[in-house]
């Protein structure tokens, strides 16, 4: 059967998984009665409730005589290096853009990359229903978008479809017609991708792109044959990047994509995308082949992460109530299994007792990785997200600088830009957008940017839009003011009682409910004034026989902040930490004692810190 290979990338929320879900449908992958779920490549828990693509996946149709392997990739630039490495595993891309707001910060990463690695692309344009389409102004904006990427002429000669992928059509004109569904862009397929080079009579060779761990089969390799044919029971053997031997092993299972199952074959060719099982040792960008091969295959390189944190084991009095992995050893060898399959991130051991450096692209994809091990039983306490800086030649410090783009209403971008500015941030341009909105352009060093998520939300009425991409590596930009309150601290442990919460909350707001367990050090509620304040949450009201409707004024408590796991990493300082459980989320003071606290303090006056 013949065979085209193609990705489906765009930003976050222009549609990816939609499409992939039409064109699943349309080239019969379900029987007429399947009962299938929406966005049915996302498929785990975290995917499912935030409506993002966090992992990508292949699956595969049929239209007409051949068979159109998909592979949908995430939309966030956090989640570039899962895009980075299927790259090398298509022959082209659908390159997915949104008719009202055009291509952004992520199309442009992606794109980026698809062009460096020579794919050709197809340019859909979706969501043309939308009211505010434009669909002639975002092609031009891809055009110019394309040239600035310093595409070839082939590349820059693209086609072009519009459509709308929930209402399950597409045509070369934004008017339809739409009673063709999606038979236009599976003919554009087999007509403008390639068939994948491949050397048949050669011997196998096949470069790791995904890894996972399959309860039945254990360690699963996805990846596209690169030259010859593999069978179950072959043998071969496992080449690292630098040619060294990894491992030597005999095939269990070969699993191709066919719909959205995988099945078992007997035999997987070349240019086909396959999951192999059988092997212990071998992982992401090693060179899966046969014994007579020597020469490993060049995988693509991978962008250096951004933004580390520490992960420590849990320390705090009520350590293992609420989970039950909680050793050092068992969250070590649950960190160095996730940076296997995820080349994205990076594990280091720290210089301090049970505790280590993740190291990743960005806030969110630490965040998402603390919330899966917390969903898996894991307690662990973790650091304020902090920037990875680099030095140059000259030794000159250098540090992550991004390119920033926020979608405001024209009201509130005098708010925005001054905000960004004492964030150390250059704006490099600003215009309209459309309906009384302003798209404003910038520059600004990605530790500025830490925790400016939900108070950009709260300046603009949760109107604006804001997305990221890493730019590039500059000189540093001097001091940024942080956190302006400090915080209440609770003394002493218990349950925290509602008539003291009462009394405490013109001292500021608090971040607990009456009856939640609470220890020395923990953080409660946030300060008015910019010190820290230690206060007892556990004084009860004194008893007496007197009653007087005065005395017995039933206590009324203002709702408590609800620190979600993204706003608390960004919302503490240096000197605390977010205790992360199952059940809950907690901040505290690194350390719990404040004797400690005066102690540390009056040490770094002595070295003038």
């Amino acid at each position: 059967m013949k065979l085209r290979n193609i990705a489906i990338i765009a930003h976050v929320d222009h549609g990816k998984t939609t499409l992939v879900d039409e064109l699943l449908k349309q080239s019969g992958s379900y029987r007429e009665n399947q009962r299938v779920a929406e966005r049915v490549m996302d498929s785990n828990d975290l995917e499912k409730e935030r409506g993002i693509t966090i992992l990508a996946k292949a699956t595969s149709v049929v239209w007409k005589d051949t068979r159109i392997n998909i592979v949908d990739t995430p939309g966030h630039a956090d989640f570039g290096g899962e895009v980075e490495r299927i790259l090398n595993m298509v022959d082209g891309a659908i390159v997915l853009v949104d008719a009202a707001e055009g291509p952004m910060p992520q199309t442009k990463f992606v794109v980026g990359k698809a062009l460096k690695v020579g794919l050709k692309p197809i340019v859909a344009i979706n969501k043309v229903d939308r009211s505010d389409a434009r669909a002639q102004e975002v092609i031009n904006e891809v055009f110019d978008l394309f040239a600035a990427l310093d595409a070839n002429d082939e590349q820059l000669d693209f086609p072009i479809l519009y459509g709308s992928g929930r209402n399950g059509w597409m045509a070369y004109s934004p008017e339809g017609p739409s009673d063709e569904g999606m038979a236009p862009l599976f003919d554009l397929v087999l007509k403008h991708v390639p068939e994948p080079t491949v050397e048949e009579d050669a011997p196998f060779k096949m470069i790791g792109t995904l890894l996972e761990a399959n309860p039945f089969l254990g360690r699963m390799i996805t990846g596209r044959i690169t030259s010859g044919s593999i069978k179950p029971n072959q043998a071969v053997k496992v080449l690292a990047q630098d040619g060294s031997l990894v491992e030597q092993g005999r095939i269990s299972k070969i699993l191709a994509f066919r719909g959205i199952e995988r099945q078992p074959i007997e035999e997987g060719v070349a240019g086909d995308i396959v999951a192999i099982a059988g092997l212990s040792k071998g992982t992401v960008a090693d060179t899966f082949c046969d014994l007579s091969v020597d020469t490993p295959l060049k995988a693509q390189p991978i962008d250096p992460p951004t933004v580390t944190m520490t992960f420590i084991v849990n320390d705090s009095p009520l350590a293992g109530t609420e989970g039950d992995k909680v050793t050092s050893r068992v969250i070590r060898d649950r960190l160095l299994r996730e940076a296997e399959g995820n080349v994205a991130l990076k594990i280091e051991e720290s210089t301090e007792k049970d505790s280590f450096y993740v190291s990743g692209r960005g806030e969110l994809q630490l965040a998402v990785l603390i919330e899966t091990m917390r969903r898996e039983g894991f307690e662990i306490a973790v650091s304020r997200p902090r920037v990875v800086f680099s030095k140059n030649e000259a030794g000159e410090v250098l540090e992550p600088i991004e390119e920033v783009l926020i979608d405001v209403d024209e009201e509130f971008s005098g708010v925005v830009v001054q905000k960004m500015s004492e964030r150390r941030a250059e704006m490099v341009e600003m215009r309209p957008s459309g309906g009384n909105r302003v798209r404003l352009v910038f520059y600004a060093p990605t530790r500025g940017l830490i925790g400016y998520q939900s108070e950009l939300l709260t300046d603009t009425r949760g109107t604006a839009i804001m997305n990221r991409l890493f730019h590039e590596y500059a000189p540093h930009k001097g001091e940024i003011a942080g956190r302006t309150n400090g915080v209440l601290i609770a003394n002493e442990a218990g349950e925290a009682v509602a008539y003291a919460l009462w009394n405490l909350e013109d001292r500021g707001p608090m971040m607990i409910e009456p009856g939640w367990k609470v220890y020395q050090g923990m953080l409660i509620g946030i300060h008015t004034r910019d010190n820290d304040l230690e206060v007892n949450v556990l004084k009860g009201k004194k008893l007496t026989n007197i009653r007087t409707t005065s005395k017995d004024e039933a206590v009324r408590l203002t709702p408590p902040i609800r620190m979600t796991l993204e706003r608390a990493l960004a919302w503490i300082q240096d000197d605390e930490l977010v205790e992360v459980t199952p059940k809950s989320i907690r901040l505290r003071k690194r350390l719990l004692d404040p004797n400690d606290r005066k102690r540390e303090e009056r040490r770094k006056e002595a070295e003038g810190v």
